[in-house]
């Protein structure tokens, strides 16, 4: 049979905790409800202040990718204007090198001897019309900047006539760096092997250099110079 302690022997809380406790409770169970009430003239001050950053935020990132379109748009032109120097100044001395390849090319039609030192039992010997380094072509012509700037759509942000004279100058570009495999087609041939075909050979040779480079440096040394002025600024 269990025992049942007396009321005293139970632990008791000191009488000032009991009241703090039983004011908390109190307090809890008395704790007002606070409901925010705005009319519509806040409600609107805050949707302005929210458009207003949206707003600003769009500025703001349109204004930074136009400064950085800016500057890399200057520099494209600016690497498209130090192409075009260069080449221009390869292609000079290419020209240079190609006139003295065409006299050469002429005392071999005019003179049996030095015409067979260029074919000699069918092999092609270019040193004989061709001075040191005996090469077809001395440099190569970049296009590495154009086409920069093409696929950047930089060619979009310059004026038509800049466009126009660019593209005439890398298409002439091209067919002058295209003199190699059309002197290579003429002297690898079986036909340019055989002695009896040496002096259509030679002005084979001499009308490809004429063609593609001798007859087209001088107009495009020109759009060079019409081009760069252009692009003075960058």
């Amino acid at each position: 049979m269990e025992e049942t302690l007396p009321e005293e022997s139970l632990p008791q809380q000191p009488p000032e905790k009991a009241l703090q406790v039983a004011l908390g409770k109190k307090e809890k169970k008395e704790l007002p409800e606070v409901i925010a009430v705005r009319n519509w003239k806040e409600y609107v001050g805050e949707s302005t202040l929210i458009i207003f950053s949206v707003l600003l935020a769009l500025i703001l990132t349109e204004f930074f990718n136009s400064l950085h379109e800016k500057q890399q748009t200057r520099e494209i032109l600016h690497q498209l204007k130090e192409e075009l120097i260069t080449n221009s100044e390869s292609v000079k001395s290419q020209y240079a090198y190609h006139l003295e390849v065409f006299k050469k090319i002429d005392s071999a039609e005019q003179y049996p001897a030095i015409a067979q030192k260029f074919l000699n039992n069918g092999a092609i010997n270019l040193s004989a019309i061709t001075p040191p380094p005996h090469g077809i072509m001395l440099h190569d012509i970049n296009d590495v900047a154009w086409q920069a700037a093409k696929q950047n759509n930089i060619v979009a942000k310059i004026d038509l006539r800049t466009y126009s004279l660019l593209t005439d100058i890398y298409d002439n570009q091209a067919r002058f760096a295209n003199l190699e495999p059309e002197i290579g087609k003429i002297l690898l041939s079986y036909e340019s092997r055989r002695p009896e075909n040496l002096k259509i050979t030679l002005i084979l040779v001499h009308d490809a250099f004429y063609a593609w480079t001798v007859e087209r440096v001088p107009n495009l040394l020109n759009l060079y110079k019409r081009a760069i002025d252009k692009l003075a600024e960058y």
